[in-house]
């Protein structure tokens, strides 16, 4: 998660479009805030553009809410169900991988397909991140969309049994694709929202658990039904090109490229000062070490136990369905509580259930894990990106302390899943997957616990500015 988790979350690059917060408001010693409005006669009308990194120019001003922010939402909300959304319906394909299409791999080989994907998605972000500031982003949307479709139909050529057919146009090429489009889409929201964009982030992240509750009804049907592997690649690939078209209609940006962009390895060094920062990206390097277990394994694990076909076809569905109503409620409740506060207890909800994993056996057990673990998981990839926000003094670096965060979670997301099958062995020991994913969540919480307690004694560089952020609601027009 990587994240897959992104594993693989939400995420914004380099917002470098953001209006600083001393330019918006004069803080008085007291902490109050009040608000400079652009039609206050003591502000000159002739004054000069700020050239500080990260404003935005004068020109820029809009109101939230207009057909262009609407669409763009709208738009990024559709490519999340093309992009990660797909990533994170791997577990239909490893279990048709495992039963019919790639026998002869171990579960673990087969989930390397998958991991890969993962963490190709979350370091190809890192570098699309840098482009979209640079404003290649209607290069990086069309060429990432048209690379996700070709990848998809070259899948659907991949031969029975053929593994480096399907590592490379599903793992490689599919990850690739998802990595190019994803941080831009989230990144343009910065130039739409202000006020909202937090929330508005979290409900387009939403996106991928839509798309993971209909991708598995989708392939379940199309791979186990009368079309078979080939053709069912093809109808579904054939969806995912449309629903890109018309993100790609869509989303227009609304300010040029910045030309003051922040020097990597300032913005780098400053990470490994920050000891807040360092304890978030440990605990989401945690987070990915779990995240796709029970994505990638809990259709092949009800089935091991004698449940239902039927059942064990829509376990993914129960999950990412209930995972998407968290994300949505997560969009609300981080309006009134703390992003820390809601991401501890969804690790600690995380971690009781994972270790539970290892003894479900019957129908209720794992329809309780998948609503479950999907509403807690789900709330915990709505929040990653919003934490990386929180912990960024300046956001002109958060570009640089998302692609520093995205890159070690990719390796948490890489691998993870593998681990995970290596321990389960090919006769399903489901106890050691359980106990060792569960022993990582348990890890990552301990980790938040530790950053949220750092905030609070305001020890790290700029913390004054952090916390006034996580407090004060900006108001926009």
């Amino acid at each position: 998660m990587s994240g897959l988790l992104a594993r693989k979350l939400l995420a914004a690059p380099i917002l470098q479009t953001f209006t600083s917060r001393e330019q918006q408001f004069n803080l008085g010693r007291d902490g109050g805030v009040s608000e400079r409005m652009e039609h206050d006669d003591s502000i000159p009308c002739d004054r000069e553009p700020s050239t500080d990194k990260g404003s935005l120019p004068a020109t820029t001003s809009f109101h939230e809410g207009d057909f262009l922010s609407v669409s763009a939402a709208i738009g990024a909300f559709l490519v999340q169900i093309c992009s990660y959304g797909y990533t994170t319906s791997f577990g239909v394909y490893q279990a048709y991988y495992t039963q019919h299409y790639l026998t002869k791999q171990s579960p673990s080989a087969i989930s390397w397909i998958g991991s890969t994907n993962a963490f190709l998605f979350d370091t190809v972000g890192l570098a699309s991140g840098r482009l979209y500031d640079l404003g290649y982003f209607y290069h990086l949307l069309i060429g990432g969309s048209v690379l996700q479709a070709f990848s998809l139909f070259m899948l659907s050529l991949a031969k029975p049994g053929q593994y480096y057919q399907v590592f490379l146009a599903q793992g490689i090429c599919s990850g690739c694709a998802s990595g190019l489009i994803f941080v831009p889409t989230m990144a343009v929201l910065s130039q739409h929202f202000k006020k909202h964009l937090a929330p508005v982030m979290t409900l387009v992240m939403s996106g991928s658990c839509l798309g993971a509750t209909i991708h598995p009804i989708m392939l379940n049907y199309l791979l186990n039904g009368p079309l078979g592997f080939s053709n069912g690649v093809r109808v579904s690939a054939g969806f995912i090109s449309g629903l890109l078209f018309l993100g790609c209609l869509l989303m227009r940006t609304r300010s040029p490229p910045s030309h003051s962009a922040t020097s990597f390895t300032s913005a780098a060094t400053k990470c490994i000062h920050d000891p807040a920062y360092l304890l978030g990206v440990a605990g989401l390097f945690f987070y990915m070490l779990w995240y796709y277990y029970p994505l990638f394994y809990l259709q092949v694990d009800s089935q091991s136990h004698g449940i239902g076909e039927t059942f064990s076809f829509y376990s993914l569905v129960i999950m990412n369905a209930s995972s998407f109503m968290a994300q949505f409620t997560s969009g609300m409740l981080v309006k009134k509580v703390r992003e820390d506060t809601l991401l501890i207890i969804a690790g600690t909800g995380c971690t009781g259930l994972l270790f539970s994993m290892a003894w479900i056996k019957t129908l209720p057990g794992f329809v309780a894990i998948g609503v479950l673990y999907g509403f807690f998981s789900g709330s915990a990839l709505a929040l990653w990106g919003p934490i990386l926000a929180l912990l960024t003094p300046d956001y002109s670096e958060l570009g640089v302390r998302m692609g520093v965060a995205s890159a070690i979670m990719a390796l948490g997301g890489l691998i993870g899943s593998p681990i995970s099958g290596i321990l389960l062995t090919s006769n399903y020991i489901w106890w050691r997957g359980a106990v060792f994913t569960g022993t990582m969540a348990f890890s990552g919480t301990i980790a938040f616990v530790l950053m949220k307690i750092q905030i609070a004694r305001g020890s790290s560089p700029d913390a004054h500015v952090r916390e006034r952020r996580s407090s004060t609601e900006v108001v926009v027009a």
